[in-house]
């Protein structure tokens, strides 16, 4: 049998595997640092355990490492099922994988060891960082490739969303990584001051907007309806949703730099396009909610559905969130405080996390030739275990959040502040220890999940898929 006979699997299965492999790292890492925040003396004195090098590790691990090799494992399959046609190149394809895990493991050591750039998302020094764009290219030649030599005419609305994930996110790296080496690990951004800060946040929101939103999407329109049985809701909304999503993500980055020195038109311009943003983000949830009419009852007993509907609800709740915070008024209470690690996690652990665990879960069998997990009931209690875990950790750092923003701007009537910095790090000691129960509990469906898989592979006897032969054949 010819490679032109079958889809190219193994890629999406090492993927798939490194999906649970790096999520399971990479909330380890959180779980820590969250701990730390408790307990300082959990660095044990080591300056490569200390929270200060450990947060970015945790960030990239779950962000690139987990988020990531989900996103190369969903988007391989998909636009070799909706296009017919096997990877455009097994070499390239196996690169994109050696050369992402690379990538992972030189950010896994450089960080902790203090080699930064500083930049937040996108703290690699400038030798990972061009690795990071060679692999990158790669990936735009696979995928773009496949799409080119694909037997169906029509392009499946996942595959615009995963294009441009994969095109932006080429752009913002390459702009916002430029810079002069003065060293082997040691470089300096080609921008200065408020132009730095302005290109970072364009990055820094859109890593956002496109990896963590835009790709997923991209999951979403594909397994949501695989998985309920249903077609996508409305086929209309859903192209009306992407040229919107895309088009405003890119002008919100500014809302990050509210009373700072960047222009004031330039703020607003940011806040403006946030607002705005609501609209298609709302219009992408609701389609894939309504993708369900007809088969709600299925939610009683499919938890693989239950992780992707209620991933659907955090977008929903997620992206409402985002745009007020962006508005000045309210990012003069919310700024610098908890609230906005509620809302990052509230986006990144039940939209991100809940979504990609779901399409993982309707992978796996398929990739290792079974009909489905080796535990179902494992499934439903990761969802729970999960969703609890989610419920604690964003309502613990909402209520944070706002206390903090409200001692911090208190004034006595003679005119000086009523709370100490010192006070404000006291009241919020309580809901950092609620903050790790949650995340623990995160952290305990990311095991459950990694024995089930492990088990689904053990028994498993893994096969490439048959393309279908044309239709006109």
């Amino acid at each position: 049998m010819s490679n032109d006979e079958t889809y190219n699997y193994e890629v999406v299965r090492q993927f798939a595997v490194m999906t649970v492999v790096w999520g399971v790292v990479g909330m380890l890492v959180g779980v820590l640092i969250a701990a730390q925040l408790i307990w300082p003396e959990l660095n044990f004195g080591v300056p490569w355990l200390s929270y200060g090098r450990l947060r970015p590790l945790h960030t990239n691990a779950v962000i690139f490492a987990f988020g990531g090799s989900a996103l190369f494992a969903t988007s391989y399959y998909i636009v070799q099922r909706t296009c017919h046609a096997r990877l455009f190149s097994d070499g390239l394809a196996a690169f994109t994988f050696w050369g992402w895990q690379a990538i992972i493991v030189l950010a896994a050591v450089t960080l902790p060891l203090g080699y930064t750039s500083g930049k937040e998302y996108a703290e690699l020094e400038w030798p990972v960082d061009l690795l990071i764009a060679v692999v990158w290219v790669s990936y735009a030649i696979v995928f773009f490739g496949t799409l080119y030599k694909r037997r169906i005419e029509h392009i499946y609305v996942a595959n615009w969303f995963f294009g441009a994930f994969i095109i932006t996110v080429a752009l913002l790296h390459i702009v916002n990584s430029a810079a002069v080496p003065v060293s082997f690990w040691k470089s300096y951004s080609a921008y200065a001051g408020a132009q730095d800060a302005m290109i970072q946040w364009w990055y820094g929101h859109n890593a956002v907007g496109f990896f963590l939103t835009a790709g997923f999407l991209g999951m979403m329109y594909y397994f949501i309806p695989k998985q309920a049985g249903r077609p996508v809701y409305s086929y209309r909304l859903s192209v009306v949703h992407f040229w919107a999503l895309i088009f405003t993500y890119m002008w919100a980055g500014p809302h990050h730099l509210h009373y700072t020195a960047l222009p004031d038109w330039a703020q607003s311009i940011g806040m403006l396009f946030s607002l705005i943003l609501l609209a298609p983000s709302w219009g992408g949830m609701i389609n894939g909610m309504m993708t369900l009419s007809g088969s709600w009852h299925k939610l009683r007993d499919d938890p693989i559905l239950k992780f992707l509907v209620v991933s659907l609800s955090f977008y929903g709740m997620s992206t409402f969130e985002g745009p007020m915070m962006s508005i000045k008024t309210v990012n003069a209470l919310s700024h610098y405080t908890d609230w906005t690690i509620g809302h990052v996690h509230s986006g990144a652990l039940g939209w991100v996390g809940l979504v990609s665990m779901g399409s993982l879960y309707y992978l796996v069998p398929r990739l290792f030739g079974r009909n489905e997990m080796y535990s179902m009931r494992l499934i439903n209690v990761h969802f729970w275990v999960a969703t609890v875990g989610i419920v604690l950790y964003i309502a613990a750092m909402w209520i944070a959040g706002v206390m903090q923003g409200l001692m911090w701007r208190a004034v006595s009537p003679d005119g000086t502040l009523t709370y100490t910095f010192v006070e404000g790090v006291k009241a919020t000691y309580p809901f950092y220890a609620i903050r790790l129960l949650g995340g623990v509990l995160y952290f305990a469906g990311m095991l459950i999940m990694a024995w089930n898989v492990a088990k689904t592979i053990a028994a498993s006897q893994p096969a490439d898929a048959h393309i279908p032969a044309p239709a006109h054949a």
